[in-house]
């Protein structure tokens, strides 16, 4: 069973930095994509970025673009999410999901095959 970790979340001030890490393992199959998600308060996942197979091919959601990058190590099967400019609304816990799929965008959730247990994010104003 695939195991997804993620790490790097806590608490910063607004306008400032943050860098997410998912790390994988016990990934059997090649390639796949892999996402970030976040989930605040009462409200909905919401798709945040993807990142394909060789690193090259991206997808931002628009209240990010210009603020996050993911980059993938498929050497160290891990991921990562630098956040930038963060803003109180980008609040929220953080996800990683595997997407077997290594093919176009995929911003709803139940395209996703694994998920790791999330990290938060915290921003103060």
């Amino acid at each position: 069973q695939v195991q997804l970790v993620e790490s790097g979340g806590g608490l910063v001030q607004t306008g400032g930095s943050l860098r997410l890490s998912c790390a994988a393992s016990r990934v059997t199959f090649r390639p796949y994509a892999m996402a970030w998600f976040r989930q605040g308060p009462g409200k909905e996942r919401e798709f945040i970025s993807r990142v394909m197979w060789n690193g090259g091919s991206t997808y931002y959601a628009d209240s990010v673009k210009g603020r996050f990058t993911i980059s993938r190590d498929n050497a160290q099967n891990t991921i990562y999410l630098q956040m930038n400019t963060l803003k109180p609304e980008d609040t929220a816990v953080y996800y990683c999901a595997v997407d077997r799929r290594n093919w176009g965008n995929a911003i709803d959730p139940v395209e996703y095959d694994y998920w790791g247990q999330g990290t938060q994010v915290t921003v103060s104003s």
